[in-house]
Parts: structure tokens; C-alpha cells; sequence
């Protein structure tokens, strides 16, 4: 029948335009006919609003979405089709709900099953669409809140409110279940409506945060741990400050983002065994996994921790060994804690030159080890994956930003691959197959950097290639993908042989669930018009990446294939 011209679907829109959010990041279905016309609508009026894009995955709509939020700190929405697109999506919504990103996701349903008379879903809905009990139960365990709208009536405030509780703390991925019955009746815009306002920035109480200034200003070793500081500008920056005030050491614990400058000489890599129990104050920040096992933590010293909210309801368990909590916005605290430190004064800036003489030494020296490490895999055949880290480190400009999804390779990119700046590092939450999507959704919110895919070939072969390739080319979203091809999953390997040392595998050499047949990885980009290479020689292997970068900044998404020898 005939549509109103004004209803749900213009209520969708104009609550993502007053929350602020600059795209729909979709795999279509057709439970949105409403949102499409509004849409439309949108484009012919010429009036502001969000940009629709067709991501062809699921899963793939989600990831671009946590990419360009993890940049931007940008609520965005995700629309999905009915249950089984959630079913699809699940992996990237539990991922943004470990990484606590916050995304406005919504899936529809049809709720009268073809007995209205004035209205026609498709038997499709009847015969097996729709959810018992609603999609929202599906999601339940995985997102911050989840719930569906009953009526019309109260679609626009659902809606906004939903993405208002995303982006509060702890921030997370919402969803609502929203019936196409829902959406289509004539929609009244409530008389109250506007900008929703953004989230405020919390800290702790002045008292405590000079308690821990007083702590840190007479340790005489301290250590910052950090696994996400770089997640906000402002806290990356501020723990710099804090460090050189100090001369305080850092160290990552497997980081999530770039946290601290790789070039600064109070860096001290990844290692947190080597400072754990000799550090008389140890400062985590924005760390919520910094030792394993988890109950060996520190034997002595003090443990503070900064985080927006410490205690992560998703971790099935979590020891952090913490004496002090500093909670609220991380760059905030960490400012704030810097200038209590330096409005106190009597520091000992003989201690503080002596760590600083002594942590740049240390520094100095695993740099001058990298070096050597590098120089002794570059002739290597098949390739060494440290030298592969070494020549795109060489070989990308220092503005690159770097989507990590690897397994065995993870320690060498770390240590040999650099990053000083923030944001120019980001590894994916949760399951394998999240990578290319965040890299998709970094891209859009840097369209003018070069962004870099370092994937394992397993992991490479979780993502939805096909997929990305084609957003990529749609949306003129290039970007480098790197892949690690060792032609085997070499992490069940290690753990076969962890628990069977001297098993029938290890005698034999018969293992299952390793070897990957795989296709020629670089065929797979041309039909997209992509630039593709497989590099089996180490002296080819910088010009490769010269020519693969050469495309991408001509606006062609590359993918080179490095056999690597582990």
C-alpha cells in the first residue's frame, strides 16, 4: 500500500543527524524500505545528514565501523538484516564490546507475519526471519544494552537514547531491534528535539589524584604499564609528559594501540616480567590484562591504576593486583596527575637524571639488538619475517597507520616496525577476520594517509575478502594489505607441540589443522583492479613494497604476498 511520506524512516534519520553520526554503515536487507526512502529523500532535498554506505558483509559493516570510531571517537550506526545479518555481524559487535567502542547497531524484524490485510512483509519473514523472542536476546551477552521498539510512538527517543548509552561509560556497541510495522506509520517529530549532547569527560577526586603525585614523585623506580593510552590523542601525549617529568620507563603489555613514542628513549618495548618486581610504583595505564599468568603480579611496589572504568565486565576474569584506582577519561587523569606533580614540587632531580641516564642506556641498547637482529635476516631465504617488518619500516612514510592482525608474527612487529605518533597503530579485539574492515574504517576517517593491513595468511582468510576488495574499489578506500604467508597456522602448531613435546605429531611430523593450502593470494585483488605481488626473494622485497605504496597513493588498493620462512 502507499506510504506516508513522512514516517519512521525520516525518524531514524534525523535521530542519527542529532546524534551526530556522519555514516550508515550497512549490508542491506528489506526490513529498512523506510530508511531507504528516507534516504533518498535526504539526497534529493540536498539536506545534511548521514552517508549511506553498502558494505556486501556483515561483519565487514561492523568493523568499518569500529575502525572509523577507534580514529574519529565518532559514534556511528550499523544496520543489519534482521537476525540472521546479526548472526553474521556478531564477531565485529563482540569485538567492539571487548574493545569497548561504542556503535549504534540496528537489525528489523517483521512482527505481524502477513495477517494484516493493509500489509504485505513477504512470507520470508513468517517462514524463518523472524527471532522468537526478539533478536535483542541474541545479542544480549555481547553488547552494553540491547532492546527492541514495541511502537512509533517512541521511535526517535529509543533511538537516541540508545546512542547516547553507547557512548557513556563503560563506552560499547547498542543495539534495538526495530519492526518494519514499527516504521511505517506517519511519523510526528516530538515537540523537544536537537543535538544530543556529548558524553562529559570524568576524573577522580583532586585528593586522590595527589596521592598518587606524592607516590610517584618519591619512587625511586617507577614504571607506567600501558596496553590502550593511545586510544585518546590527550592520553598518549600526556603520558609522554609524565614519563620525561619522571624519567619514568614504559612498557607496553600487548597493546591495542600505539601508546608511547617507539623512539623515546624511555621506551622499554613489551617485556612487563623485566619491571614488575623490581618497580617500587607501577602506574597502569589504561591496562586491563598487564601480567599472565594473571595472579603473578607484582611481588612488592604499588599498584595504581588509570582507566575510565578498570574492572571489565567482559573479562571472564581479571587481576590487576590494583592498590589505587584513578578512574575517568585516561587523558584527562594522566594530565591532571602531571600537574599535581609539578605543582608540588621538591623533586629529586638527581634520581630523576640518574633513571633518565639509565633507562635511555637501556634503550639504546635493544635498539642497537633490533639492528643486529635485522641485519642478520635480510639475505635470508625464504624471507625472514623480521627483515619483512624491517623493509616496511624502511618503506612506509612516517604518517602510515598500521592494522595488525597476527598471530606468530605479532612479537617482530612490535619490535621491528616503527610507530612514534598516536593512532598509527591498532590491533583488532576479540576473533581473527576483523582486520581488513578496520583498516577500511580507518581509511575512511584518513582518507589522506596511507593505511597498512599486516595479516597473517590464516587470519587473512578469515576476513571477508571478496567483500573488502569490493568496498575498497566502491568507496575509493585504498589501502595496503601486507600478508604474512608462512603457509601454515603456525599457533596450533606451537601448541601441539607445546602440550606433546615428544608426541606421535613431533616424531612424525603429521599435524592437523596446520597446513593451509591456500590460494595464490595475489590473484585475488586483480578481478578489483587492485596491484598485487608475491615476493619470495629478499632483495626484492623493498622495491615490492615501494611499487605496492606507489598504487595505493595513486588511489589502487595493493596486496603483496611474502612467503615467509615461520
Amino acid at each position: 500500500m502507499a506510504r506516508e511520506e513522512i514516517d519512521g524512516g525520516e525518524a531514524v534519520l534525523e535521530a542519527f543527524r542529532n546524534l551526530d553520526i556522519e555514516y550508515i554503515i550497512a549490508s542491506p536487507g528489506s526490513d529498512w524500505p523506510s530508511v531507504w526512502e528516507a534516504l533518498a529523500r535526504q539526497k534529493v532535498n540536498e539536506a545534511d545528514g548521514p552517508r549511506y554506505i553498502d558494505t556486501w558483509h556483515e561483519t565487514l559493516a561492523v568493523t568499518m565501523a569500529m575502525g572509523y570510531t577507534r580514529v574519529t571517537g565518532k559514534l556511528q550506526a550499523v544496520m543489519l538484516h534482521a537476525g540472521v545479518g546479526l548472526l553474521q555481524g556478531s564477531l565485529g559487535i563482540h569485538g567492539a564490546y571487548q574493545g569497548e567502542i561504542p556503535m549504534l547497531i540496528c537489525s528489523g524484524q517483521s512482527i505481524t507475519n502477513g495477517e494484516d490485510p493493509d500489509f504485505d512483509p513477504g512470507g520470508q519473514w513468517y517462514r524463518g526471519l523472524n527471532v522468537v523472542g526478539g533478536a535483542d536476546r541474541w545479542v544480549e551477552p555481547f553488547t552494553k544494552w540491547s532492546s527492541h521498539v514495541s511502537t512509533h510512538f517512541n521511535l526517535y527517543e529509543s533511538i537516541t537514547r540508545a546512542g547516547e548509552m553507547a557512548q557513556r561509560l563503560p563506552k560499547g556497541p547498542t543495539f534495538l531491534d526495530i519492526p518494519m510495522e514499527v516504521m511505517l506509520p506517519a511519523w510526528t517529530p516530538p515537540p523537544r528535539m536537537g543535538k544530543i549532547p556529548a558524553p562529559p569527560k570524568t576524573h577522580s577526586e583532586a585528593s586522590a589524584i595527589d596521592e598518587v603525585a606524592r607516590l610517584l614523585a618519591g619512587a625511586s623506580s617507577p614504571v607506567i604499564i600501558s596496553e590502550s593510552a593511545g586510544k585518546d590523542v590527550e592520553a598518549f601525549h600526556q603520558t609522554v609528559r609524565l614519563a620525561e617529568m619522571l624519567s619514568i620507563p614504559v612498557v607496553e603489555s600487548s597493546p591495542g594501540y600505539a601508546n608511547f613514542p617507539k623512539d623515546h628513549p624511555m621506551y622499554q618495548g613489551t617485556n612487563v616480567n623485566l619491571f614488575k618486581d623490581t618497580s617500587d610504583v607501577i602506574l597502569l595505564v589504561g591496562s586491563k590484562t598487564p601480567w599472565y599468568p594473571p595472579s603473578k603480579g607484582p611481588a612488592t611496589g604499588t599498584v595504581i591504576s588509570i582507566d575510565e572504568y578498570p574492572l571489565k565486565e567482559h573479562l571472564t576474569y581479571q587481576a590487576l593486583h590494583a592498590n589505587i584506582y584513578l578512574e575517568g577519561d585516561i587523558g584527562v587523569t594522566v594530565r591532571l596527575l602531571a600537574d599535581a606533580v609539578e605543582a608540588n614540587g621538591g623533586l629529586n632531580a638527581v634520581a630523576i637524571s640518574a633513571r633518565k641516564s639509565q633507562w635511555e642506556s637501556e634503550h639504546n641498547k635493544a635498539t642497537e639488538g633490533h639492528r643486529a637482529t635485522v641485519e642478520a635476516a635480510k639475505d635470508k631465504g625464504p624471507i625472514d619475517p623480521v627483515w619483512l617488518c624491517a623493509a616496511i619500516s624502511e618503506v612506509m612514510p612516517d604518517d602510515a597507520t598500521y592494522i595488525e592482525e597476527t598471530i606468530t608474527h605479532r612479537g617482530a612487529i612490535l619490535r621491528h616496525i616503527a610507530w612514534n605518533t598516536p593512532q598509527r597503530y591498532f590491533h583488532p579485539n576479540g576473533g581473527l577476520g576483523q582486520g581488513l574492515g578496520t583498516a577500511l574504517g580507518v581509511k575512511l576517517a584518513r582518507p589522506n594517509s596511507p593505511v597498512v593491513a599486516l595479516m597473517g595468511d590464516g587470519s587473512f582468510l578469515y576476513n571477508p575478502v571478496v567483500q573488502s576488495f569490493g568496498v575498497s574499489a566502491a568507496e575509493n578506500l585504498p589501502i595496503l594489505i601486507i600478508v604474512f604467508n608462512n603457509g601454515k597456522y603456525q599457533a596450533m602448531q606451537n601448541l601441539h607441540l607445546q602440550f606433546y613435546p615428544d608426541g606421535v605429531a613431533a616424531k612424525t611430523g603429521i599435524h592437523h589443522g596446520v597446513d593451509i593450502t591456500g590460494p595464490n593470494y595475489a590473484d585475488l585483488i586483480k578481478p578489483f583492479g587492485g596491484h598485487s605481488e608475491r615476493v619470495e626473494d629478499p632483495a626484492e622485497l623493498k622495491p615490492a613494497l615501494e611499487r605496492a605504496l606507489a598504487a595505493v597513493n595513486g588511489g589502487t588498493t595493493a596486496l603483496v604476498d611474502v612467503i615467509v620462512n615461520a
